[in-house]
């Protein structure tokens, strides 16, 4: 072992070992799925702001937040419970996946016809053409893409994942953008996209999920079990909302009592931010299996290991995103139009937000499983805090009211939800290391260093110069054996 690298923790099993090794493979394709996604989600926030302006951007970050959060309601906590239900294996899998989908479509669809109905719920300003009234369908192929690819994850079929929503998606969303602003115009054109970008990605979802669990075999619609399965997640899809609402609550609020420009420009800063949170959300589809079937076991040690490994990862990562982009946000915002660049400071908060939120969020993960109705009255509380904080100052404090609401809730619903599993799986759950700010100080000190330089300097050879000195420090400080599988590509990837 290199002099200061933090060993394996003891009493490491053969299974733990392996399960290890199938985190590291999954999230080594997920993670690569996150590049892939950063690489078009960038383009795509560039020619919304240069093109549209932050006015558009802010209409259309409110329109699909509202039509997202159906269909969030629709998955009904599909997302990670199909890995239960599936693990169970009470019915052909290729069954429960039908019920799965069936449930999320009749509950997507009940949504889009309220949306339908009530357009100024998803258009606030008023405005709202014939084209507008039918966007809120696109919720169905929304949910219909989260349940396909959970069902895909409980066979470790990450890659399914990566193809539909790190390429096809946002890839689809950025190259539809431009020839979009040229056939219906400025006011729909983003719109258009995203609703393209989402039919391409359901495809991409349900043609491989056909593929792996085949067509149903004997299988007939049945309300009764369609309302055993809602009411048997009911707790989970609770949870999952609201962690959901958290990330969103922000924007919503910031949306009512700001311009659409504000909101604009804040719907960019949270959407680099929330880059960071797709780190963890990346591990979600190889994490959930494995830590169904280590309960399953009875073996609470190994969920606690998966979790503090897991965090570690994220938290290495993260940090290192949170730095980098952290100390050159003028400049990172001012790449998507000099009106941008007033957001700096709510982009620095946010991405402090999602390193404060990772060990909460990974933790979550295992306690939706063995504590799913306290872990959702943790959730609702947090959103309280979020709504009161951020309603006493938002008026005047605008866009950094809304991301200091968000910061406070999501720091006191980490603490409490690690400190919970930890004392559920009586083992440490935590993936904190002191390697994470021995690394981070000196990272810290090239980045003030960095913001001396010209913009285009700082995000060239400033941001390598921050990733590359706290990612030296950290792999030699941080990474023991376990760690280092996370590059380490083996045969069975």
């Amino acid at each position: 072992m290199k002099p200061g690298v933090i060993a394996d923790p003891p009493g490491s099993t053969a299974v733990a070992a392996d399960d290890t090794a199938v985190l590291a493979s999954g999230g080594r394709t997920s993670f690569g799925g996150f590049v892939l996604r950063l690489l078009a989600r960038m383009p795509f926030l560039f020619i919304a702001g240069r093109l549209y302006g932050s006015g558009e951007v802010g209409r259309f970050g409110y329109a699909i937040l509202v039509v997202e959060l159906t269909a969030q309601l629709a998955t009904l906590g599909l997302k990670r419970g199909l890995a239960e239900e599936l693990a169970q294996e009470k019915d052909p899998h290729a069954n429960t996946v039908a019920d799965a989908l069936l449930l999320g479509a009749v509950l997507a669809a009940a949504g889009a016809v309220l949306l339908m109905a009530l357009p100024a719920l998803v258009f606030p300003a008023g405005e709202v053409s014939a084209l507008d009234h039918f966007f809120p369908l696109i919720a169905l192929a929304v949910a219909a893409s989260d349940i396909s690819l959970a069902g895909l994850a409980f066979r470790h079929d990450i890659a399914a994942q990566v193809r539909a929503r790190s390429i096809i998606e946002p890839w689809t969303l950025t190259l539809m953008a431009v020839p979009a602003w040229y056939l219906v115009g400025k006011s729909d054109g983003l719109l258009v996209a995203y609703a393209a970008s989402m039919l391409a990605a359901v495809a991409a979802s349900l043609i491989p999920c056909i593929r792996t669990f085949g067509w149903p075999h004997r299988w007939r619609p049945s309300f009764a079990r369609l309302i055993a399965l809602a009411r048997a997640n009911a707790p989970l899809a609770g949870a999952d909302v609201a962690d959901w609402g958290s990330r969103r609550l922000d924007f919503f609020l910031l949306g009512r009592f700001a311009s659409a420009e504000v909101t604009g420009i804040y719907f960019v800063a949270q959407n680099i931010a929330s880059l960071a949170a797709k780190l963890k959300n990346s591990f979600d589809p190889i994490l959930a299996p494995l830590l169904t079937t280590s309960l399953a076991r009875g073996d609470t040690e190994a969920v606690a290991g998966h979790v503090r490994q897991v965090a570690f990862w994220i938290l290495a990562a993260q940090f290192a995103v949170v730095l980098a982009l952290g100390l050159t946000a003028r400049a990172s915002m001012g790449l998507f139009g000099p009106a941008f660049a007033k957001g700096a400071a709510v982009l620095a908060v946010l991405l402090t937000v999602e390193l404060l939120a990772s060990q909460g969020a990974v933790a979550e993960a295992a306690l939706i499983y063995v504590r799913r109705r306290t872990n959702l009255a943790i959730a609702v509380a947090g959103l309280v805090v979020q709504a009161g904080v951020t309603l006493v100052f938002v008026q005047r404090y605008g866009a950094l009211a809304a991301a200091g609401g968000l910061a406070v809730s999501v720091l006191l619903v980490s603490m409490t939800k690690s400190w919970l599993l930890r004392r559920e799986l009586g083992s440490p759950v935590s993936g904190w290391r002191i390697a994470l700010i021995l690394a981070a100080v000196p990272a810290f000190g090239v980045g003030l260093g960095v913001q001396h330089l010209p913009e285009w300097a700082q995000l060239s050879v400033g941001l390598v110069a921050i990733l590359g000195t706290f990612g030296g420090l950290v792999w030699w400080l941080g990474f023991g054996p376990s760690d280092r599988l996370l590059f380490k590509r083996q045969r069975a990837d």
